[in-house]
């Protein structure tokens, strides 16, 4: 690994002293031609993988109309929006460029459909994450992010994730406009509610009066098996859902959906985006669908199967080291008992690239195309650096 790169990048990442330059499917090399499985994607938004041929035909076709205002119509930003209201029960959509931008315009939608109402509060959870900006960092009730920036934006109210008895006690206190919430935690450490929490949270929030929206940045777009992760509980009728990362395969694109009850809530000039679903971040979601629609979802519940059985054969290995795994299709996250970055770290000398979104969790979210080959070169690098963290225990 390069130990001496420099730029004038500003420093708002704490990055890996590694520069990629090139991949196929899920495996990288950096400039200096080491090998790397890639099993973060980007942080879930490669989600075809590197050098995918539909990908590539998309790009050298590009030239002919990458981009035009929204004071226009393009069959691209047309036909994305048919098929995802295909996928999503008849969802309108509003394209951003990320799932922060997504979120923002989420949070706005709540207060414009609550503000004839006189409600404003919006309810989020407690180790949720939904962006950086002012709005969403405002609905991220994280300390360490939110104190330097404050005074944030006011009316937002925390509470437990994943119990009923607190969202019951908030909507009666706070009477909210809407309520915020990823069905599976990312940043937070890949946290999976409760089952039933999801489809009673839905029934709870719509007979107080409130909307819902499930924040799908990171667990949407098959990232679970299915096409947005509330879905492990049936049809839920969500008020809204925001999208992006492995949407565009790479491309920047987010979206907020919106049911048709709510859709013609915002009023021309509400809100904007200048590049927001353009033509060429248009055909890249549509590539990411058809990829999904034939036989994608499919091979990554396949894999995500594959994935829980060696993750869980790791478990049983080192129970002193891990103490629990958990998520749902190619989205995993391993519990350990001993901080999680000096684990990542070693890994990534080894080849593999993971992360630790939490001081004691380890991420993992593949491309979608990943194989068994993959997989089992995953674990056994992740075995090797259990192995060593062992015997250091021992002689120590």
């Amino acid at each position: 690994m390069n130990s001496t790169v420099q730029s004038h990048l500003v420093g708002v990442y704490k990055r890996y002293p590694v520069i990629l330059s090139a991949g196929e499917g899920a495996e990288v090399w950096d400039s200096e031609g080491r090998h790397y499985w890639d099993f973060l994607a980007g942080i879930g938004v490669n989600s075809l993988g590197y050098h995918h041929p539909d990908i590539q035909r998309i790009l050298q076709d590009a030239s002919a109309l990458m981009h035009t205002s929204n004071l226009f119509w393009h069959q691209p930003g047309i036909e994305l929006s048919e098929r995802i209201a295909g996928i999503s029960g008849g969802m309108w959509s509003l394209w951003s460029n990320s799932g922060t931008e997504a979120n923002e315009a989420g949070i706005k939608l709540m207060r414009r459909i609550g503000h004839p109402l006189g409600r404003h509060h919006i309810l989020t959870m407690h180790g949720g994450f939904h962006g950086r900006t002012l709005g969403s960092l405002s609905a991220t009730p994280v300390r360490r992010y939110q104190e330097p920036f404050e005074p944030l934006v006011p009316g937002f109210v925390p509470i437990t994730y994943g119990d009923l008895d607190s969202l019951a006690e908030a909507l009666a206190r706070w009477q909210p406009a809407g309520v915020i919430m990823e069905p599976i935690q990312g940043e937070g450490g890949i946290v999976v509610p409760p089952p039933g929490y999801l489809s009673e949270a839905v029934r709870m929030i719509h007979q107080a009066g409130a909307v819902i929206l499930f924040d799908e940045v990171q667990s949407g777009m098959g990232r679970t098996g299915q096409w947005f992760g509330y879905q492990v509980e049936g049809e839920l009728e969500p008020d809204l859902i925001t999208v992006a990362k492995g949407m565009g395969a790479g491309m920047p694109i987010g979206g907020l959906l919106v049911s048709a009850k709510w859709a013609q809530a915002f009023e021309p000039g509400d809100h904007g985006t200048t590049f927001g679903g353009n033509p060429l971040a248009s055909k890249m979601a549509l590539a990411v669908i058809d990829w999904l629609d034939h036989g994608g979802l499919e091979h990554i519940r396949q894999m995500g199967t594959v994935m829980q059985s060696q993750l869980r054969a790791l478990q049983n290995r080192y129970p002193d080291l891990i103490r629990e795994v958990r998520g749902r299709g190619l989205m995993w996250g391993i519990k350990t008992s001993v901080p999680a970055a000096p684990i990542v770290q070693q890994a990534l000398s080894l080849g593999l690239i993971i992360n630790a979104p939490q001081s004691h969790v380890i991420r993992m979210l593949p491309p979608f195309v990943i194989d068994e080959t993959a997989i089992a070169a995953c674990c056994t690098i992740l075995g090797t650096v259990l192995d060593q963290m062992t015997q250091q225990q021992m002689s120590g």
